[in-house]
């Protein structure tokens, strides 16, 4: 699945494809590696650049088992997120080569990106890549357990697959995602109404076993 594809025709242009992975509306679901270097192979033939909108890539990597290594072989640009999932405050990575990443800090410096304690965020981000890559499995533990106590209840009409740490889900007729997303801010469960009828909920490291646990009751008592 293609999630955004852009054709520029202007000379001064890169004609680019972009994949999301793991893919956010998809509920958390992960590329296979074959399908990406297929997608790849036609960037090369097409003379595209490809690029990997890679926010959540290391939930991809723990939950599919593959290696940075591959996906950097794959793409020409990555971009990662280290607030989610991995724990930082905030803060991004963009990777590449030399030349696109001068582009890049020169684009970031017009657009207003610039930070002069940048040193700060690395720290973060260093301490996240040393210390919460595998732990990334528990999140993905946990969203199961609760995605199979949102599955059991009446009012769910379907519930995505859950591969990583992603929850989406769409009620039946009779009650709308905002009024499930209050009824269970009532219970100090957080979660998002991303269209009339469907819900979403993401998993994280401040996501405690007794937070989990309250959520499946909660869930049970809907």
């Amino acid at each position: 699945m293609v999630t955004g594809a852009v054709y520029l025709p202007s000379r001064f242009c890169i004609r680019s494809v972009c994949l999301e992975n793991t893919s956010n509306r998809g509920g958390g679901s992960c590329y296979d590696l074959k399908e990406v270097q297929q997608i790849h192979n036609v960037c090369r033939e097409n003379n595209l650049k490809l690029h990997l909108d890679g926010a959540r890539i290391f939930n991809a990597l723990a939950a599919t088992r593959e290696t940075p290594k591959q996906y950097g072989e794959l793409f020409d640009s990555i971009s990662i997120c280290l607030s989610k999932s991995l724990g930082c405050p905030v803060g991004s990575v963009l990777l590449g080569k030399k030349e696109l990443i001068k582009k890049g800090r020169r684009i970031r410096k017009v657009m207003g990106g610039g930070m002069r304690q940048g040193g700060f965020l690395a720290a973060a981000g260093i301490y996240a890549l040393e210390n919460h890559l595998e732990r990334l499995a528990d999140d993905h533990e946990n969203a199961k357990a609760i995605s199979e106590a949102i599955a059991a209840r009446e009012i769910v009409n379907e519930i995505l697959p859950v591969e990583t740490n992603i929850i989406i889900f769409e009620l039946k007729e009779g009650i709308t995602a905002p009024e499930l997303v209050t009824k269970l801010k009532e219970h100090n469960i957080l979660a998002y109404a991303i269209a009339p009828h469907r819900v979403r909920l993401v998993l994280h490291l401040d996501i405690t076993p007794e937070m989990v646990s309250k959520t499946v009751q909660v869930f049970g008592q809907l």
